[in-house]
């Protein structure tokens, strides 16, 4: 039978299986489910006795992904959720420790291409980038009634954008004429702002921007931190964790925290013994990140920024 087309791609897929060094017997998360491209190949490697646990925020995804797992029963478990809660979402799973850890940042294809959704500035659609529909905050509101310079500042630290200051005064213009509502306004209003050369560029000139709101629509960043933390206690000693990023931001903070969480005693050299008694957590299993090859980025150009930093939890 022709298994159907859900329209994801799952980015790095070999390189994330290799990563995870996958226990036929263990237990696995996928933290950010969406499509489960990855999650489906994590699944045909483990045994009877393995089990794994997907996440994601947006109920969508938690459906689609019921339907493409149905053939792998009670190995696994959907949740809908937010990785941020992620020692929440084991606890009431009463699962303890778990030997591997996938966390793909990037926005799925599906969401997207979904014009309903309003992620995109390809497509004319109602302001919104919410991943979880039922979240209170959306584009919306960002775009209506965030003051100009906290627009500024996201367009500028979040989907670093040079002519910031530009396009946020440009927002509020428009906006006391009246609201803005749909992403083909926003997409006018960002032209608008930008110099003719700008809009020559090879990139679609609201690019940046759109990516900027839609981090701070889904507070992206503030949640990455937090959940490194909990994906390190939650590791079995030997276990793995992989993260995919798509943008230097996040990619910052992944990579700092990853370095942190690897790094022993901080006692000044000068210290004849250790007095902080900080242990690492995890080791870093390559320095570098992972990044895709060329016959995937020919078959898939999205994978373009994505990079896969991996680490391992070390013994307790």
């Amino acid at each position: 039978m022709e298994e159907k087309d859900y329209g994801h791609k799952p980015v790095l897929l070999e390189e994330c299986l290799t990563a995870l060094a996958i226990r036929p017997e263990g237990t696995y998360v996928d933290g950010t489910l969406g499509r489960a491209g990855h999650s489906r190949e994590i699944l045909r490697r483990l045994s009877a006795g393995g089990r794994l646990i997907g996440i994601d925020r947006d109920m969508a995804a938690i459906e689609a992904a019921g339907e493409r797992l149905a053939e792998f029963g009670d190995r696994v478990t959907l949740v809908h959720g937010n990785f941020c809660d992620l020692s929440e979402i084991l606890a009431s799973l009463r699962v303890d420790r778990v030997d591997g850890m996938l966390f793909d940042l990037g926005v799925s294809s599906p969401q997207l291409d979904e014009a309903r959704r309003g992620f995109s500035y390809m497509h004319d659609a109602p302001l919104d980038m919410r991943m979880d529909a039922s979240a209170a905050l959306d584009a919306r509101q960002v775009v209506n009634t965030w003051s100009g310079e906290e627009l500024r500042r996201i367009l500028y630290e979040y989907g670093e954008e040079r002519y910031a200051p530009q396009i946020a005064r440009a927002i509020v213009r428009r906006r006391e004429e009246k609201p803005i509502e749909t992403t083909g306004e926003l997409v006018e209003v960002i032209r608008s702002a930008m110099p003719a050369a700008a809009l020559r560029e090879k990139q679609h000139p609201a690019k940046r921007s759109f990516q900027a709101i839609r981090i701070a629509v889904n507070g992206e960043l503030e949640a990455l931190e937090p959940m490194l933390r909990s994906a390190a206690e939650a590791l079995r000693p030997g276990g793995r964790l992989a993260v995919i990023t798509f943008h230097s931001l996040e990619d910052r903070i992944v990579k700092q925290t990853l370095r942190e969480l690897a790094t022993g005693c901080i006692c000044p050299p000068e210290f004849p013994v250790c007095v902080c008694g900080r242990k690492p957590r995890l080791k870093l299993v390559s320095r570098k990140p992972i990044v895709s090859g060329a016959a995937e980025l020919a078959e898939n150009p999205r994978a373009r920024s994505a990079k896969l930093r991996v680490a391992e939890r070390t013994e307790f």
